[in-house]
């Protein structure tokens, strides 16, 4: 029986689901910060739905668009991770992922199939990085600590949960 779109992954499920060996993932997560997987108690990671979003726009960027781990480390500090898990959204709904326009003649920008709206790009407004404050910064940064904290617990929650439904010990006792 396949799991369900919501479930928690293990590296091996995330791997064949992606299609690449489970020491790429590790290293994906050594050289992008920004997948860091659910572990519980032993060290076994569990990739959430978002995680596999992430690993499937990274494997996007670099096995189909050709990118190079400097250019997909750019892309996620110039684009942030959102748009980066929205290409593998994008890519697992069978869509067209391009992410290097075309510039036609008459400078208009397409991904060369003449689709405009093809093209994944954010918008100016969204690119724009505000000028905050530094206590407004800090702020917010104790604020996402503090969320990531609740995060982390929501996951182990949810598999805790998640065990009792499939009638497997939990990992804590």
């Amino acid at each position: 029986m396949a799991k369900s779109a919501e479930a928690f992954r293990t590296i091996s499920e995330a791997a064949d689901e992606l299609d690449v060996p489970q020491h790429v993932l590790r290293h994906w997560e050594e050289v992008f910060g920004q997948v860091r997987p659910m572990r519980r108690a032993g060290g076994r990671r569990y990739y959430r739905p978002l995680d596999i979003d992430l690993l499937r726009g990274i494997r996007v960027l670099l096995y189909d668009q050709r990118y190079t781990t400097k250019g997909v480390q750019k892309i996620f500090k110039d684009e942030g991770v959102k748009y980066i898990s929205e290409l593998g959204r994008r890519a697992a709904a069978g869509e067209a992922v391009d992410v290097r326009p075309v510039i036609a003649e008459d400078g208009a920008r397409s991904n060369g199939a003449g689709h405009e709206d093809d093209v994944l790009e954010l918008t100016a407004a969204a690119r724009a990085k505000p000028n905050l404050p530094p206590d407004v910064k800090n702020t917010l940064t104790t604020l996402l600590t503090r969320l990531e904290k609740v995060q982390d617990a929501l996951d182990e929650a949810t598999l805790a949960l998640e065990a009792i439904d499939h009638g497997e010990p939990d990992a804590t006792e």
